[in-house]
């Protein structure tokens, strides 16, 4: 049976983003249970309905890969105790049209680091409202970090136990994925 497929959604556009440090250790964390894929989403345009006719090819490009994706795991900064424009941005080209929203029955799970003292766990609450709006079936329990400078060292969680709090989230988020695509779990 073909491994199913999670897209990893970045939420900041930052070129140095903790948020990227943070997906890339979270990949390693999945393993060879999926195959896993990063879609970006710093080259979209911002989300006009004039565009609709003649979608711009980013746009396409990010709705396809979502779209082909048998989950999304999704980490993201918190902007002012919400989700960052770039990351709303994209979520309202993928729920466009209606009637081919990319989120609706899409398993995503949603996790993020920021220094503040509650890491993500706001912006967290708002893109969980956003997404289950959509259709989106959102993983429950909360995974939100506060980021120290040694967190990730060589694409590694360093501290044990903030590594087996994340392997615990990952471990039920690719059980739900396994459940969901039909996969078996290794």
């Amino acid at each position: 049976m073909n491994k199913p497929h999670v897209a990893v959604i970045v939420g900041s556009n930052r070129r140095e983003s903790i948020n990227r440090q943070l997906a890339e250790a979270l990949v390693g964390l999945i393993g060879d249970r999926a195959e896993t894929s990063f879609v970006r989403i710093d080259d979209l345009p911002m989300y006009n309905p004039d565009l609709e006719p003649e979608r711009p090819e980013a746009v396409t490009r990010f709705t396809r890969e979502v779209k082909a994706a048998d989950a999304v795991l999704i980490v993201m900064p918190e902007h002012n105790r919400s989700l960052p424009a770039v990351l709303k941005n994209a979520i309202d080209w993928g729920s466009k049209p209606a009637n081919d929203n990319v989120w609706s029955g899409k398993l995503a799970a949603i996790t993020g680091t920021s220094p503040g003292a509650i890491g993500t766990a706001v912006g967290q609450q708002h893109l969980r409202q956003i997404l289950g709006i959509l259709g989106a079936l959102v993983m429950g329990g909360e995974a939100y970090l506060t980021y120290k400078p040694d967190l990730i060292e060589d694409g590694r969680i360093t501290n044990e136990g903030t590594r087996m709090f994340l392997q615990a989230y990952i471990d039920k988020f690719m059980g739900l994925v396994a459940k969901l695509s039909g996969a078996t779990q290794t």
